[in-house]
């Protein structure tokens, strides 16, 4: 077999173990925005029960 061959053979997997690495930090990102937009959303229900309670107590 070819020198040649070797390298492109480390390659393809070099180019495969970067392409799952991206996709697992891209996943980490993605999980991260959606927990923080979750959580703004989370609060703003909270404001909103708090409000209603105070309306109710006057």
């Amino acid at each position: 077999m070819p020198w040649w061959m070797l390298l492109v053979v480390i390659g393809i997997c070099f180019s495969a173990y970067m392409t799952l690495r991206s996709a697992k930090e891209e996943k980490e990102v993605e999980t991260a925005i959606i927990e923080k937009e979750g959580q703004v959303y989370m609060d703003r229900i909270q404001e909103e029960r708090e409000k209603k309670q105070q309306v109710v107590n006057v």
